[in-house]
C-alpha cells in the first residue's frame, strides 16, 4: 500500500502544533495523546500496534507491532485519523514541550530514520514505527537515552519533536561529532553511534555532563536539540518544594516571618498593659 501524501502547516513558537490536511480517503496516524483538535469530518480509530499498512501477519504481527512500541516506552495503541468526508479535512497534533516539531519526508531520507524514543509525534499512514537497539554492549551499558531508538520506515511524512532549539549537521565520511547522549533528536542509518568515555576521572566526577558521550560518526544527516526532556524534568524536580521532614517548600520564608510575628505578638502580649 502506498504512503498517503499529506499537507501540513507547522504553527507556534516555543509551543508548536503541527496541521495535517486530509484529502478524502486519507489518513494520519498519532501518538496517543497527541491530538490538538480535528475537523468534524475526521473518524478517530484507536489500533494496536503503529497503525501502519505492513503490520502483517494478523493478531500476532499486531502483537509484535505493540511490543516494539512498549520497549521504546511508548504506548500499545495508536490512533488512525481518516478522511471519511468529502472535502478536504484538518487535523493537528501538538508537542509535548517546548521546542521545535521537524517535518521528516523518509522519501528523501533513505526510507529510514533513526530517532530519540519520544521523538515522534505523528505522520502520514503507511509509515512504520519500529526499534532500533545499538549493536556495541558498551552502548547498552552506557548509552543511556540512545541506547533503545524509535525506527521510522516508509517512504511518507513524518513528524518528530525535540526539545529547544534545533540544529541539523551533515556530516561527512569519517568526520566526528561528540554530543551528550540526550542531545541526540535523530539521525539517518549510515551514522555510526558509539559512546565514548569523557577521558578524565576530574571531568568526569565534577564537569556536570555524565561519564559518556555519543560518538557520532559520518556519513549521514544528524539532528541535535538544545533541550533534552530528561534536564528539564531534572531542573523542574530540582526546583519544585520538597516534602517531608528536613525539606524545602514554598513560602517557608514567608511562613518563618510569619510564624515569628505570632510568637513575638504573644511573648510580647504583657507589656501592653
Amino acid at each position: 500500500m502506498a504512503m498517503d501524501v499529506v499537507d501540513f502547516e507547522i504553527k507556534g513558537a516555543e509551543m508548536q502544533f503541527v496541521e495535517v490536511e486530509l484529502d478524502p480517503g486519507e489518513a494520519a496516524i498519532g501518538e496517543a495523546g497527541s491530538m490538538m483538535f480535528m475537523d468534524a469530518g475526521i473518524a478517530m480509530d484507536t489500533v494496536f500496534g503503529d497503525g501502519s499498512a505492513n503490520q502483517g501477519g494478523g493478531f500476532f504481527g499486531k502483537l509484535l507491532g505493540a511490543g516494539k512500541r512498549l520497549i521504546t516506552g511508548e504506548s500499545l495503541f495508536t490512533t488512525v485519523y481518516t478522511n471519511n468526508g468529502h472535502g478536504k479535512q484538518r487535523v493537528a497534533f501538538a508537542a509535548p514541550y517546548p521546542g521545535k516539531i521537524l517535518p521528516m519526508d523518509l522519501r528523501q531520507l533513505g526510507g529510514t530514520l533513526i530517532c530519540q524514543k519520544d521523538a515522534f509525534l505523528c505522520a502520514a499512514r503507511g509509515v512504520s514505527l519500529g526499534i532500533a537497539i545499538q549493536q556495541k554492549l558498551s552502548t547498552g551499558f552506557f548509552g543511556g537515552e540512545g541506547f533503545i531508538m524509535q525506527k521510522l520506515e516508509g517512504d511518507g511524512l513524518a513528524f518528530v519533536h525535540a526539545g529547544g532549539t534545533v540544529v541539523r549537521r551533515t556530516l561527512q565520511p569519517g568526520q566526528t561529532l561528540l554530543v551528550d547522549t540526550g542531545c541526540v533528536v535523530a539521525y539517518t542509518p549510515s551514522v555510526n553511534f558509539e559512546i565514548q568515555y569523557v577521558g578524565k576521572i576530574k571531568t568526569a566526577l565534577f564537569g556536570g555532563e555524565g561519564l559518556f558521550l555519543a560518538k557520532l560518526t559520518g556519513p549521514g544527516e544528524v539532528w541535535l536539540q538544545s533541550l533534552p526532556f530528561s534536564r528539564l524534568a531534572s531542573r523542574i524536580f530540582a526546583a519544585a518544594p520538597q516534602t517531608g521532614g528536613g525539606g524545602r517548600e514554598e513560602g517557608s520564608v514567608l511562613g518563618g516571618f510569619a510564624g515569628a510575628g505570632l510568637l513575638g505578638g504573644l511573648l510580647g502580649g504583657d507589656n501592653d498593659d
